[in-house]
């Protein structure tokens, strides 16, 4: 996702709830990026569990889908403890909040950086429910484009000759 309509310089830091803030703020442009059928749901969506409490950064509801579309933000590189709690969010979801006639959940774990072998190992194989997606905050240079590409080419080579 490129995120450069936030308005967020590339070199200062800043906090999770910052990056929040900001979505927040430009939500009809972040619900573009997302695509069709987005409602927003809630904010820091407070989950009680056992006497515990956990805040879900951002949910969203997909009327296409029929499907909650639960959002949490990492500013830093993405780690499997992320993925366990987002994959927790997802479950309390479907277990407490979805209907019976609706699909199961989406999480999207907006980060930083990401490590696609982090993401493999911390997940059961072919599940479709979690999603890792490193964010831009401004468009990549052509020279980033060209690169990306021919590195996405050889790897496809490379799979193909296996």
């Amino acid at each position: 996702m490129v995120l450069e309509f936030l308005g967020i310089k590339r070199e200062s830091s800043y906090y999770e709830q910052d990056l929040e803030s900001a979505i927040i703020n430009h939500l009809q442009e972040f619900l573009l990026e997302l695509g069709n059928g987005f409602s927003f749901v809630a904010r820091q969506k407070r989950i009680h569990i056992a006497g515990d409490d956990f805040f879900v950064d951002i949910v969203f509801y997909n009327r296409l889908l029929k499907s909650f579309v639960i959002i949490e933000i990492k500013t830093a590189k993405l780690t499997h403890q992320d993925i366990g709690q987002l994959q927790m969010y997802v479950n309390y979801y479907d277990r407490i909040e979805k209907l019976s006639d609706e699909n199961p959940t989406i999480g999207i774990l907006l980060c930083a950086d990401k490590n696609d072998a982090v993401v493999k190992f911390s997940l059961p194989e072919n599940q479709r429910q979690i999603i890792a997606s490193e964010y831009n905050l401004y468009l990549p240079t052509e020279k980033q484009l060209l690169d990306e590409i021919a590195k996405e080419v050889k790897s496809f080579n490379e799979k193909k000759v296996r």
